[in-house]
């Protein structure tokens, strides 16, 4: 279910290994004329120059665009969780916005819980919240300890962005979410490709006559899913865009929801106890 009042746009451009400048650049502007309104990126994407400059080639106002980054990924921060302070957190974010070229940015995420202080952390982003450095604060990779956690410290905690896809469905964290007010974003929707594979979703696909991008990403939509797949060409861009206009039936529904398939691909050594 989408959170009553979400300001995540249910669609978005994800720019994950998107790091050829000029590509990243114009696969932003490209998204943004075609009708996207909600740009992801992250500090470790080493892409966040490209990103702004897509932002200011687009022919839409900035203030139009929900623009999502990410801090402390375990591999971006230097030194021991326990040295970690408010001012890093607060220099950290400080960076996220100096390569994108804003003065703000409408969604900042916390990468990884990690082995972080959460409540130092969450304290710290929601001053930079006050403070008018972002909109809004939103984690990833949370498991509920660690989002009822940042909840605590910080109420206005907004989404948890998280792998999402048929093979992942996450129903009982999507139900934890919804309970507590907190959307629920998907980064690699498309299950980093093996969506192909899969052939419950080919056979609706081929029987609608579109892609299986176009079916996989229509489902999470129905779910309340935002959903942010990369994407660097204008078809492709273009083809996850139709999927807002997919309407999947009750049958196709529950026969994705029926894959017996599960399969998670992102586990790296500093996850949570998933």
């Amino acid at each position: 279910m989408v959170v009553a009042d979400s300001p995540v746009p249910r669609l978005g451009l994800g720019t994950w290994q998107n790091t050829d400048p000029e590509q990243c650049a114009e696969s932003v502007r490209t998204a943004l004329e075609v009708g996207y309104r909600h740009i992801d990126t992250a500090e470790l994407y080493d892409n966040e120059a490209p990103v702004g400059e897509g932002i200011r080639t687009a022919d839409v106002d900035r203030e139009d665009i929900y623009l999502a980054t990410k801090v402390l990924h375990p591999r971006a921060v230097e030194g021991s969780p326990d040295d970690l302070d408010r001012a890093q957190v607060r220099a950290a974010v400080q960076g996220c916005l100096d390569r994108l070229g804003v003065d703000s940015v409408d969604l900042m995420y916390v990468h990884w819980p990690a082995q972080w202080d959460l409540e130092l952390v969450h304290a710290a982003l929601a001053e930079c919240r006050d403070d008018g450095l972002v909109g809004g604060v939103g984690v990833s990779n949370y498991e509920p300890a660690h989002l009822q956690t940042a909840l605590d410290t910080d109420p206005g905690v907004v989404a948890n962005q998280v792998e999402c896809h048929p093979l992942l469905p996450q129903a009982a964290l999507r139900d934890y979410c919804a309970e507590v007010g907190v959307d629920v974003v998907a980064y690699a929707p498309l299950a980093h490709g093996s969506v192909f594979d899969v052939p419950e979703l080919k056979e609706i696909a081929d029987e609608r006559g579109v892609s299986v991008p176009r079916v996989t990403l229509a489902w999470l939509l129905e779910l309340g899913v935002a959903a942010v797949p990369k994407a660097t060409g204008e078809d492709h861009i273009r083809d996850n865009w139709a999927a807002r206009r997919l309407e999947l039936t009750d049958d196709e529904l529950a026969t994705i929801d029926g894959i017996d398939r599960k399969e998670r691909f992102f586990d790296p050594d500093y996850a949570p106890d998933w």
